[in-house]
């Protein structure tokens, strides 16, 4: 018997009245029969595949190696950890300490600033660690107190640098230090040589040291509208327990290379000839005559009379006189000043000006040494005590070492 002709679906005819065939309906109308009836590849007539069951669906791994991954430090054990903790504490408690250390310095600076009546606050280092340690038992290590510029008498000093040690604190926490009680401290003062060369009286003199105790002063000094070279030694000396002088000497004033003044009332002070001036006078005939006009000049030469005259009225016997070195002695030996009170006009002869020998006998010994002083003394504290150990002369300066006891500072 003939079996019927099964239509393909893909060859019915299409019927404009129907709905919208499914395509996934068509593709279900091919599978006739089970997939079990093809053969296995590579397998005999008869041979049918035995159909495998589908593996059962897990979700997809993401992840790298297929693992989850573990805490940094879940590896590590507990007392590491705690070890770790305390580390970080520690470090929080340092810095706490410091930022209180920072702030206490601080407020100490502006006390120093107000008390001392100082035109800036000073550098304050508190010592000793941990700091609110300290400030909790009200007591402090060190402290350290630089000032860089404090006014004392004639001069600035340039730097004043104490350090108290065991300090005593009245307080109540950090924000209110009431005072302080310093049992001992222990400081220097440098007086700058650039300080002095600026602010003393002296105009364009120069300090610098001169050995442990020796200060020696060059430069100019204006004198009667002339520019006289100025020489001073000056020796530096403890006065009492708070202060410090000098003992000045070797004044001396020099008028060019003609003469030099030495304030005072010795045999060599006075205004003189310098030693070239009087070497010089055999070739300045002008000069040589000028000085043996004067019959009392003469005399103080050493020159007899009819000597003088000879030599005024011939050069050559003028040269000779005046070019012996005794004669060079005798002039060297005379004070100008003397000279000039009488016989102004030997002055003039010489190249002096008149008006500077008036000025320069104004200009006394403790006039000059008054202007290039160098004394000073700290000031009396209301509480406890001061003092100076030594005075000691460095290329910077003047180097003082103080120390001090039974210091309050604030309302302690």
């Amino acid at each position: 018997m003939r079996t019927p002709h099964r239509m393909d679906p893909r060859h019915r005819p299409h019927d404009p009245s129907a709905a919208p065939r499914n395509p996934y309906e068509e593709l279900a109308d091919l599978d006739d029969g089970p997939l079990d009836d093809f053969p296995v590849e590579g397998g005999g007539a008869g041979q049918w595949a035995e159909r495998k069951p589908e593996p059962e669906w897990t979700p997809p791994v993401h992840r790298r190696g297929g693992r989850r991954r573990r805490g940094r430090f879940a590896g590590l054990p507990l007392a590491v950890k705690a070890v770790a903790g305390l580390v970080v504490l520690a470090a929080f408690a340092a810095l706490a300490d410091r930022w209180a250390l920072l702030y206490a310095e601080h407020r100490t600076a502006d006390t120093l600033k107000d008390q001392l009546s100082l035109a800036a606050a000073p550098e304050v280092e508190i010592g000793g660690f941990p700091f609110l340690t300290q400030l909790a038992d009200q007591r402090l290590d060190s402290v350290r107190v630089t000032v860089p510029d404090v006014a004392a008498d004639r001069v600035s000093l340039a730097k004043v640098s104490a350090t108290a040690h065991d300090i005593r604190l009245d307080a109540d926490g950090l924000t209110s230090v009431r005072g302080a009680r310093v049992p001992r401290f222990d400081g220097d003062v440098l007086l700058s040589f650039a300080d002095l060369n600026r602010e003393l009286g002296a105009s364009q003199v120069m300090f610098t040291g001169d050995g442990r105790d020796q200060v020696r002063a060059r430069g100019t000094l204006p004198v009667a509208g002339h520019d006289l070279r100025l020489r001073a030694e000056a020796t530096i000396q403890r006065q009492g327990e708070r202060g410090i002088g000098t003992e000045i000497g070797g004044i001396r004033l020099d008028i060019g290379d003609l003469a030099t003044y030495r304030p005072g009332t010795g045999a060599s002070d006075g205004l003189h000839l310098t030693p070239k001036a009087s070497a010089g006078l055999a070739r300045e005939t002008r000069k040589a005559k000028a000085l043996l006009s004067v019959p009392a000049v003469v005399r103080r030469l050493g020159v007899s009379e009819a000597a003088g005259r000879e030599a005024l009225g011939d050069d050559g016997k003028l040269a000779e006189l005046t070019g012996s070195p005794r004669f060079a002695r005798q002039a060297q030996g005379l004070n100008l000043i003397d000279l000039a009170l009488d016989n102004p006009e030997v002055l003039r002869g010489l190249g002096l000006d008149p008006g500077l020998l008036d000025a320069l006998s104004k200009l006394t010994r403790p006039v000059l040494a008054d202007r290039l002083s160098l004394a000073f003394e700290l000031p009396e504290p209301k509480h406890g005590d001061v003092r100076l150990r030594y005075v000691r002369v460095e290329k910077d300066g003047i180097r003082v070492r103080l120390t001090g006891s039974d210091l309050t500072v604030g309302r302690s």
